[in-house]
């Protein structure tokens, strides 16, 4: 996404050894994970796998429930009943600070920057979940909390500047336009160091030119941080082109998971979301 270092094209099934070998056992898990809303039930007895260092896309219509398990994964809701294991914890009942600790990360349909922070201090703020200082010590300029916040604004900057946004470090998240908002929470996301980079439609607003830099973007951080991508988009073209496998849901059920080509020509998936 930084224009000014576009990032290699390279095939998001190959072997490069920069993004590693998939583990035989699954990085997170969903078991039965299931969500209800009084009498709706949201997401109903969903189960899969994500691997380390796999592009998992997440697709299905409008309502099918891929938000609400973003949100089960991240703890902003809690299932109703199954587990949500993540390298083999159990992690169902934790807050979302506790599981952004762990290493799971993410960005929102509907954006949620900080409007009157700077681009600099929205990345920034990220970082204190890596401090051991507080704002007390901050306050009272001791040389550890210093050190600390000058730091945080180093690798902020380089984040800003991974996602094209350094000359611009200072400005209000408030003024930018909506693509650069949107590298920019993705900045943010990436401040917490997360094992897991969950990203709820990334691509929407974006024009076709965009798409494809943020799909070269995604693989770009995926190879460099060696991070675990699950994504929520309905730009069926960019997810084919970039998932190594594709869970469908509808009506809150998982209805085909696997790879690009055996998804797209599911029935099921045809009916429920592609159409002829």
């Amino acid at each position: 996404m930084n224009s000014h270092n576009p990032p290699p094209t390279t095939n998001p099934a190959s072997s490069d050894s920069s993004v590693g070998i998939i583990d035989a056992l699954p990085l997170l898990e969903a078991k039965e994970l299931t969500r209800r809303f009084g009498g709706l039930v949201a997401v109903n007895h969903v189960s899969f796998t994500v691997n380390k260092n796999e592009i998992f896309g997440l697709i299905g219509p409008n309502g099918a429930g891929k938000t609400t398990l973003f949100n089960l994964m991240t703890g902003l809701i809690e299932p109703s009943s199954g587990q949500l294991i993540y390298q083999g914890e159990n992690i169902s009942q934790l807050r979302p600070d506790q599981i952004a600790a762990k290493g799971i990360a993410r960005t929102f349909q509907n954006i949620r920057l900080f409007g009157e922070l700077s681009a600099l201090e929205n990345v920034a703020i990220a970082r204190h979940i890596h401090t051991k200082s507080n704002p007390i010590m901050g306050m009272l300029g001791l040389p550890s909390a210093t050190s600390e916040e000058t730091r945080s604004q180093k690798k902020a900057q380089a984040l800003l500047e991974l996602v094209g946004l350094s000359d611009r470090a200072q400005e209000k998240a408030s003024n930018f336009p909506y693509g650069d908002q949107r590298r920019l929470e993705i900045a943010r996301a990436l401040a917490l160091e997360p094992q897991i980079l969950l990203l709820d439609e990334p691509a929407a607003g974006m024009n076709p030119s965009e798409k494809h830099q943020l799909s070269e973007f995604i693989r770009e951080i995926r190879a460099q941080f060696n991070l675990t991508v699950i994504l929520i988009e309905h730009h069926v073209p960019l997810v084919m082109g970039l998932c190594d496998r594709i869970a469908v849901l509808d009506f809150g059920e998982l209805i085909a998971l696997g790879d690009p080509a055996n998804v797209r020509n599911d029935p099921a998936v045809i009916e429920a979301y592609l159409g002829e």
